[in-house]
């Protein structure tokens, strides 16, 4: 499926953007650091705003499912806060950016071993045109990976 594939490919991104910060941080590059974590939150935002408004929006109808998703996005949420106010050079931040990038790994297993097979079996053909409409109103002017 076109939707969960170029789901997958922008948690990697989003990982080894949150990976080489962590690297950045260990070498005392902060403001490498800093440009990384960015990255990471921009590939994030368009992803959270595609997966929210269509895939989860379209399975949230499921009250099943909706058990499972509403704590997806409050993680968003939660991640989107920190990375709006992180500041690295303060230890204590370093430190949480380091427990929010394994928290991450956590977050996309729930989707990618949980949710996307889910809808795999759950989804008929308007609800994948209504999910990948999600997708693409998250990130105008691109096309899913061919």
């Amino acid at each position: 499926m076109p939707l969960l594939r170029d789901y997958i490919a922008e948690h990697e991104r989003a990982v080894d953007h949150g990976r080489e910060a962590v690297r950045a941080m260990d070498r005392g590059e902060l403001d490498v650091a800093g440009r990384r974590l960015g990255e990471m939150f921009e590939e994030l935002r368009s992803h959270w705003q595609g997966e929210e408004n269509g895939l989860f929006a379209v399975m949230h109808t499921d009250e099943l499912y909706a058990e499972h998703i509403d704590p997806l996005v409050a993680e968003h949420r939660e991640l989107a806060a920190f990375l709006e106010v992180v500041d690295l050079s303060d230890p204590d931040d370093q430190k949480r950016v380091r427990k929010e990038i394994e928290e991450l790994y956590v977050h996309i297993a729930k989707e990618e071993d949980g949710l996307f097979p889910a809808a795999l079996t759950a989804l008929d053909g308007p609800d994948w045109d209504a999910a990948m409409a999600g997708w693409q109103q998250a990130h105008p002017g691109r096309h899913m990976i061919s």
